[in-house]
């Protein structure tokens, strides 16, 4: 053992994780704990920042108590979050975002798509900025966001001293510094990092010229890299909740997503580098990173961001909406989920991990699952297409059902909705191979990716080759790199993800007849789509 230790938190959107690694990546002890969610109706979802700071805390200490290192051993600390837009006044205190007036749910979640309108009007101005969000900036984002508080929340709008992004309102509670990492304001806020500038005119054109008019004191005026050490290190009160030593280095932070690119397209194991590698990062919904030396402008997928993700290098982000949400989604619409829910429970599973085992139990390869799906397609796309449509107005549809309600029929609805995944990612990889961006290996993370089932089935689906990393915690291992790098241990972000991750199985696509029935599909896929936006 080094003696050096680091702490990455991982902030996804149902919990906190941290966990503590050495300087070879070997995880020494994980804590969680679920954050607390509010929805009211299908467009607005809020969280608490007060919560979240408690579920950071209990799961700083839980990972710290596990791995059995010394507080004064914890040489770094990184932070990922989702893209979730924080609201405080300037002493920190959370303002309410909602109708609810309660200031504990002062978190619009990235998912909330309240600021339709405000999006389409951003839109419609057809502004040079947006070259850099694929053409098309999405209500997911922070700016539509901060204009949907402004028009209909002015009295909180104005009250605010600071909109943070989820990743920075960590990093400056935990360390006092007001910062923002350039990965969270490139990708999320329109700034121009590869100009190191703010676009007034753009703020003043879609209604925030009050933002520009303050020099951007409310969303950043002090902009760094990813890994840069920020203040002093932890405070005094964040040390004493973290159960930590004051002062310990506080590295400036990424989002969730590509927090799991810097965990695994770095990693050592084959002949792919960062920039021929992609990462997917399947959760709740699913990202893509791709990096590139020029900057490839990819309509309908987000960037060229310059440094947002590896320093150096342009990153284009895609993604699917909603991926672990769809299938949950979908599976709940079958008469049999009820009964195979219960069975997953007696045999102490999940119900997504009991469809695998079932399924793969019934076909002597995992390519083969795909012939149980028979005629039945899935466009998974319940909350707008991410990528590489950019249209949040999408549905989902489901072609092919007959009457069948047994558990059969379930695992094919299941294996229908991994695979209509996977075509959605073949779309955006085709799309981005059309504009320069290159692929020939798509590194996953995320819960659903630890399944050789799901990855076997998605490298069927895309036609390329599907690798894991060898640690069970890429995005907490991400986070701890940027912490590596903050207390000194390496010198880049890059020659820490070198030696701190590896790849592990790689599966290659099928040939032949399922090669040919995964084209069909796929055809018969972007058919579907085509006529339910038409």
């Amino acid at each position: 053992m080094s003696g050096k230790y680091f702490i990455g938190v991982d902030v996804g959107t149902g919990s906190a994780r941290a966990g503590v690694f050495d300087d070879t990546g070997r995880c020494l002890g994980i804590g969680k704990k679920d954050i607390l969610i509010f929805q009211d109706g299908g467009h607005f979802v809020e969280q608490s920042a007060e919560d979240i700071w408690a579920s950071v805390c209990f799961a700083i200490n839980t990972a710290v108590g596990e791995s059995k290192v010394g507080k004064s051993e914890i040489t770094g600390i990184g932070f990922d979050a989702t893209c979730s837009l924080v609201v405080v006044t300037a002493d920190g205190d959370p303002l309410p975002v909602g109708a609810s007036g309660d200031p504990d749910r002062n978190i619009i979640v990235w998912m909330d798509h309240r600021a339709t309108d405000q999006t389409k009007r951003i839109n419609a101005t057809k502004h040079d900025v947006l070259r850099h969000v694929g053409g098309q900036i999405s209500p997911e984002m922070e700016t539509p966001k901060l204009l949907w508080l402004k028009e209909n929340k002015p009295d909180i709008y104005g009250s605010a001293g600071h909109f943070f992004d989820l990743t920075d309102y960590l990093t400056w509670r935990a360390t006092g510094d007001t910062a923002r990492s350039i990965c969270t304001v490139t990708c999320k806020w329109t700034y121009l990092a590869h100009e190191k500038r703010w676009d007034s005119l753009f703020f003043r054109q879609i209604g925030l010229s009050d933002l520009a008019d303050d020099d951007f004191k409310r969303i950043g005026q002090n902009i760094v890299e990813p890994g840069t050490a920020l203040g002093s290190g932890l405070t005094d009160k964040a040390a004493q909740d973290f159960g930590l030593r004051a002062g310990t280095p506080v590295a400036a932070g990424l989002i969730d997503a590509h927090a799991g690119g810097i965990g695994t397209v770095g990693a050592s194991g084959d002949d792919g580098t960062a920039e021929t590698r992609m990462a997917y990062v399947f959760g709740t919904s699913a990202c893509t990173m791709s990096s590139t030396e020029e900057p490839a402008f990819v309509p309908g997928v987000w960037g060229p961001y310059y440094s947002a993700m590896v320093p150096g290098l342009w990153l284009n982000e895609g993604g699917q909406s909603a991926a672990g949400a769809a299938i949950a989604h979908l599976l709940a619409f079958h008469p049999a989920s009820s009964e195979a829910s219960q069975l997953a429970t007696s045999a102490e599973q999940s119900l997504p991990d009991w469809l695998v085992a079932q399924t793969t139990r019934a076909f002597p390869s995992d390519s083969e699952a795909i012939d149980l799906a028979g005629r039945i397609i899935v466009v998974p796309e319940f909350i707008g297409n991410r990528s590489p449509l950019a249209d949040p107005d999408t549905k989902a549809i489901i072609s092919g059902l007959g009457f069948e309600h047994d558990l059969e029929s379930l695992l094919a609805l299941y294996v229908a909705g991994i695979s209509g995944l996977g075509y959605g990612l073949r779309q955006i990889i085709e799309t981005q191979r059309a504009n320069g961006v290159r692929t020939d290996t798509i590194v996953i993370s995320g819960g659903a990716g630890q399944s050789r089932l799901v990855r076997q089935l998605l490298a069927d689906a895309t036609g390329v080759a599907v690798a894991e990393p060898c640690s069970d915690e890429p995005v907490i291992l991400g986070a701890a790199m940027l912490g590596a790098v903050s207390g000194g241990a390496f010198g880049s972000i890059r020659d820490a993800m070198t030696q701190m991750s590896s790849l592990g199985e790689i599966l290659v696509p099928v040939c032949g007849r399922l090669a040919d029935l995964h084209r069909e599909r796929y055809e018969t896929f972007i058919a579907l789509q085509r006529a339910a936006r038409r």
